[in-house]
């Protein structure tokens, strides 16, 4: 979380308070007043993958929706506001991402149904992303049932590359960006699924089969990356903030960009001269294969390095907060990896 939006933060709850005050649901954590069953996702990334869960049964509706939107920063409104009151079940990132909507679920006093994907990443209660996938292996299990101990299952206590000695660039910390962790989406679908089943018993069967199906989606995903751990495997990349670290993760590459510079990047200050320069010398002489760019947050920094990445021949691939215009989260998702393969493929 950007420390940069917390006054925004602190400003928009107590907006969000007042009005929750005035209209809060009596409904809340079953069908709405009108009796239908309401999904409010934080994010339209995790509004799509909501949306594969509950199919045609029930329309989702996610509260950022805009290609330039940068949730680290928005603003809650009276709407955003009553839509979480009203909702039936709330799907969102957590981890101090959308922390807005903490701010309101614990203005209600918590009576919503949640689904927070950064909570599922942090359990581990993941499903194996290979199960019942050839990957040279067999397994009878159903993908539902079984734990997760697939190459999209990191250590979440520091994700410092394994240990392997990159001194310098371990990146450590909690990176609160789980929508690129395979893994986790998965989970967050199965969760929506059991939720949904709770709320609607007469759709329960629609919902976990499209959980599944969402499942087997990200196979064409994970294959992607997977490839390119076996191909790429520790090559340098650069990004000019962390957005895509747990692509990074499950792609085997190795993010040599300074610490200090994401770090600052992603705590909303400006980085130091030396570590923007450094990280300028890496692009300039060429020693990362690719650049991870997020275009929604981009500044004077940030374009600098895009320039100079550019200016070296050396591909830039973009990362997003929110669903570009026009794909769901496995179109996205799938996009984003093999340009990531491209990139790497034509600067080996």
């Amino acid at each position: 979380m950007r420390l940069s939006s917390r006054a925004a933060l602190a400003a928009a709850t107590l907006s969000c308070v007042t009005v929750l005050a005035a209209c809060g649901s009596e409904t809340a954590g079953g069908p709405s007043s009108d009796g239908e069953l309401r999904v409010v996702a934080s994010t339209n990334v995790w509004g799509s993958i909501a949306q594969a869960v509950a199919g045609d049964r029930i329309e989702v509706e996610s509260l950022i929706s805009q290609p330039s939107a940068d949730p680290h920063s928005y603003e809650a409104s009276p709407l955003d506001a009553a839509a979480i009151s009203d909702a039936s079940l709330v799907v969102y990132n957590g981890g101090g991402y959308d922390h807005f909507v903490d701010d309101i679920l614990e203005s209600i006093g918590g009576e919503v149904p949640t689904v927070e994907a950064f909570a599922l990443f942090e359990s581990g209660e993941h499903s194996d992303l290979h199960a019942g996938h050839d990957h040279g292996t067999s397994t009878d299990t159903p993908a539902a049932e079984t734990p997760a101990e697939d190459e999209a299952t990191h250590d979440h206590a520091g994700d410092d590359h394994g240990g392997d000695g990159h001194e310098g660039h371990d990146h450590s910390g909690v990176n609160e960006h789980v929508w690129y962790d395979l893994a986790t989406a998965d989970a967050v679908a199965h969760a929506v699924a059991e939720q949904l089943s709770e709320l609607d018993p007469e759709g329960a069967q629609v919902y976990r089969d499209n959980a599944a199906a969402f499942h087997e989606s990200l196979h064409g995903i994970s294959d992607v990356t997977t490839r390119i751990a076996d191909t790429h495997a520790d090559a340098p990349i650069a990004q000019t903030e962390t957005i895509g670290h747990y692509l990074v993760l499950s792609a085997g590459l190795d993010d040599v960009t300074p610490t200090d510079f994401t770090n600052a990047i992603e705590n909303g200050t400006d980085p130091s001269p030396a570590s923007i320069a450094e990280t300028r010398q890496l692009l300039l002489d060429k020693k990362v294969g690719v650049l991870l760019y997020n275009p929604q947050t981009e500044d004077k920094v940030s374009r600098e390095m895009r320039s100079a990445a550019e200016s070296s021949g050396i591909p830039v691939v973009e990362v997003f907060e929110t669903l570009p215009e026009g794909l769901d989260y496995i179109q996205w998702q799938t996009r984003t990896a093999e340009s990531l393969a491209t990139g790497l493929d034509s600067a080996s």
